[in-house]
């Protein structure tokens, strides 16, 4: 049965603003392995490999880029950190990746093009990016310490794929006692379906799910002068 009485007395919600100096954005796996103006391309010609993938890169650069850059500006304006993460071995043969990876042979060498981020998205000056070996962002690295030592709270989540990489970070942040909200329109799967089915499960389960604009809009709220 549900503990009513901690209900009663505690005031527990995951919808209250978030608080910037208490608050990071986590930009999640946005690489050029990702997205690339020449992965957009092939796309476009029709019975290519990468025509499959044409309307997840399709959204990535007419709504996923554009919003994710309105975000991290808005965030840098009110001295939110803004940390980033990728797909990346910390070898140039794979051997340190997880099995999963090993198997599903997504493997992205050290320093390689394909592991770094998008340049319109990317990091500016010596704002933290974190590589990882497996999926999961706090079962493959160091982020919470990293996180704690920033006095972090709140996390913006955001990236691809929605239903991989993004919700399994949205899903241990909350376990890991964070308030999260994670950005639908900052995110993108590869068929549309998974998307919405990812962000159905996660919506007032795990996180708070806004917009760009509702976000963008909150990080104004809190700076607007009181009248």
């Amino acid at each position: 049965m549900p503990n009513s009485s901690l209900k009663d007395t505690t005031p527990l919600d995951r919808n209250r603003p978030v608080e910037p100096r208490k608050t990071a954005l986590l930009s999640i796996d946005m690489q050029n392995a990702e997205w690339s103006d020449d992965l957009l391309a092939r796309s476009r010609v029709v019975g290519s490999a990468e025509s499959k993938k044409n309307a997840f890169l399709e959204r990535l650069d007419s709504i996923v880029m554009p919003n994710q850059k309105r975000l991290q500006d808005a965030a840098r304006a009110i001295g939110i950190e803004v940390i980033f993460t990728t797909i990346e071995a910390y070898t140039q043969n794979g051997r340190d990746i997880s099995l999963d990876h090993k198997i599903s042979g997504l493997f992205f060498p050290k320093g390689s093009w394909d592991a770094k981020v998008i340049d319109a998205v990317g990091p500016v000056g010596d704002e933290i990016v974190i590589p990882k070996t497996a999926s999961g962002i706090f079962n493959s690295t160091n982020i919470e310490y990293v996180l704690r030592n920033l006095g972090i709270e709140y996390l913006v989540i955001y990236g691809v794929s929605t239903d991989q990489c993004v919700e399994t970070a949205v899903r241990d942040a909350a376990d890991k006692g964070f308030l999260v909200t994670q950005i639908e329109d900052c995110c993108a799967a590869e068929e549309e379906h998974r998307h919405i089915r990812s962000i159905e499960a996660m919506d007032g389960h795990y996180c708070r799910m806004l917009s760009t604009d509702a976000m963008v809009e909150e990080f104004a709220q809190i700076t607007a002068p009181h009248v």
